[in-house]
């Protein structure tokens, strides 16, 4: 006797069954189950805990439980100089500290009215850095989500090329990852003697190396099958929850602080915004936000380029241009409220600043996390996934828990 035919007996007999006290099979319910992931678990990120709620495979709801990596940034701002708060800057976004540091510099040279006294050259040296510490965010979510599902060389190829910028990175600021290289006015130092070959060189080493990675991953069959038509994240939900970054565009708005409110020398420079158009899936899904992320280091290349001719040609480096020497001896904005954003690799970073016009220390410094608000959006898009697809789901999202935290 089968089991097929075992299991057709038993509910036969099960149905048939009429006496008090007997069970019948539309009385038979499966119990839903707590399941934590996190937070120590590789497919989160970092310590991130979810407490799924699972009728078996099926997540029925997912709930976060935030603060394992809790940086205190913003009490630890009201205590320090504006100056002072770039180094815990660095460590919300740890993968994309040059832009983080833009994003604050930014809004406090504003503050101060020294906006307009910015040397280009320093400007297009912060664009170049934080293109290339995007370069650096994306190919860590590309690789690691790679890993999430299973495919391994593409995050071994991305790690490689990711050491080249880190080493470029390092050589212009002395730190691989926290770099405190963005000051306030100025920059800590010029670029080193020949950074500018170094960086062209390494973006025709790249190029070939992208177009070899598209091939591998995002056409993949597998990996297409993975993560076309799971998370779905449509355009209204995501602009509803204020999700930005690839996580918004991923969903088919183009909406690029970099083109939106065209601050520093972004709006003198040539390149596209890619948007999600659904080409292996639904819009939405999670192979269209890995789609923007790969688009967007093409996009980041070009940007490159653009910068590397304007700093050895109308801006090139001369014997005596020190880009600290435009930096203000004492910050003490006046009395105001003032917002500031940036597109940072996973979103708008934002910074809130409240001065009382006496001190230079901020009254307030809160920081307006992209992670934070693309996470909130990650119980809505589950439901009803399978526990694997939930790990597909968080990575595409593309979190880091030092700026959910704060």
């Amino acid at each position: 006797m089968t089991t097929d035919l075992r299991d057709y007996k038993f509910e036969k007999e099960l149905l048939t069954r009429s006496a008090p006290n007997k069970t019948r099979l539309q009385d038979l319910k499966t119990e839903e189950m707590i399941l934590n992931m996190g937070p120590q678990h590789p497919s989160t990120h970092g310590v991130l805990r979810l407490e799924l709620v699972t009728d078996g495979e099926i997540v029925v709801e997912v709930i976060p439980h935030l603060g394992y990596l809790h940086r205190c940034f913003e009490k630890h701002a009201e205590a320090l100089t504006y100056d002072q708060v770039i180094p815990y800057v660095d460590r919300m976004d740890y993968l994309a500290a040059m832009n983080s540091e833009h994003a604050y510099a930014m809004g406090v040279e504003r503050m101060m009215g020294i906006d307009k006294n910015i040397p280009k050259r320093v400007e297009y040296i912060r664009v170049l850095v934080s293109e290339l510490n995007r370069l650096g965010s994306h190919f860590i979510a590309i690789g690691t989500y790679g890993i999430d599902i299973g495919a391994f060389t593409p995050f071994l190829w991305l790690f490689r090329d990711r050491e080249h910028i880190m080493n470029l990175l390092e050589w212009a600021s002395g730190a691989r990852m926290l770099y405190n290289y963005v000051w306030i006015g100025g920059l800590l130092y010029d670029l080193p003697v020949g950074f500018e070959q170094r960086t062209r060189d390494f973006i025709n080493y790249l190029e070939p190396k992208l177009e070899e990675l598209y091939k591998l991953l995002l056409e993949n069959k597998i990996f297409v099958m993975r993560a076309a038509n799971v998370g779905v994240l449509p355009l209204d939900l995501a602009i509803n929850y204020g999700c930005s970054g690839p996580v918004l565009r991923g969903s088919g708005l183009k909406w690029d602080l970099r083109r939106i409110d065209n601050y520093s020398v972004y709006p003198e420079l040539e390149f596209d915004v890619p948007v999600g158009k659904g080409e292996m899936g639904k819009v939405g899904d999670c192979w269209d936000r890995n789609w923007v992320r790969m688009q967007e280091c093409y996009e980041s290349v070009k940007i490159i380029k653009q910068c590397i001719e304007k700093l050895e040609g109308e801006h090139k480096r001369t014997p005596v241009f020190d880009p600290r020497e435009f930096i203000p001896k004492k910050l003490i904005p006046s009395a105001m409220e003032y917002y500031v954003r940036a597109e940072n690799p996973r979103g708008e970073l934002g910074f809130y600043f409240k001065s009382d016009g006496k001190k230079d220390k901020p009254f307030r410094c809160k920081a307006r996390s992209g992670c934070f608000i693309n996470l909130s959006v990650v119980p809505e898009i589950s439901r009803g996934c399978m526990i694997a697809d939930l790990i597909a789901i968080l990575g595409s999202v593309d979190i880091v828990l030092g700026e959910v935290d704060r």
